[in-house]
């Protein structure tokens, strides 16, 4: 997996997307939206990227219960990219900052 090294290797877009996702407004998105975004912000696919739009603009109390599993994700806001990052938020220390 390639993680986001410095962001001046990185297109405006996934700039603008890694500074969104790494500051939600409030600590716990930022670790676990910010976090998944920097592991992963290379690979993802163009679709994924819109995804990722769509993503940064949820509520983040929404994003919290969903990602930390204290609330299913609703269907009709459950894309693939969503459904990876809950998952990985299963993970031991995964919403962490590291």
């Amino acid at each position: 997996m390639a993680s986001v090294s410095t962001a001046d290797d990185l297109s405006p877009r996934h700039r603008r997307l890694l500074f969104r996702a790494m500051h939600r407004g409030t600590k716990e998105c930022d670790l676990m939206v910010g976090g998944f975004v920097r592991r992963h912000l290379p690979a993802l696919t163009a679709l994924e990227l819109d995804e990722l739009e769509a993503i940064l603009e949820m509520p983040d109390v929404d994003l919290a219960d969903w990602l930390s599993g204290r609330r299913p994700i609703p269907e009709e806001a459950g894309g693939p990219l969503l459904r990876r990052m809950a998952a990985e938020m299963e993970r031991p220390g995964a919403g962490t900052a590291g």
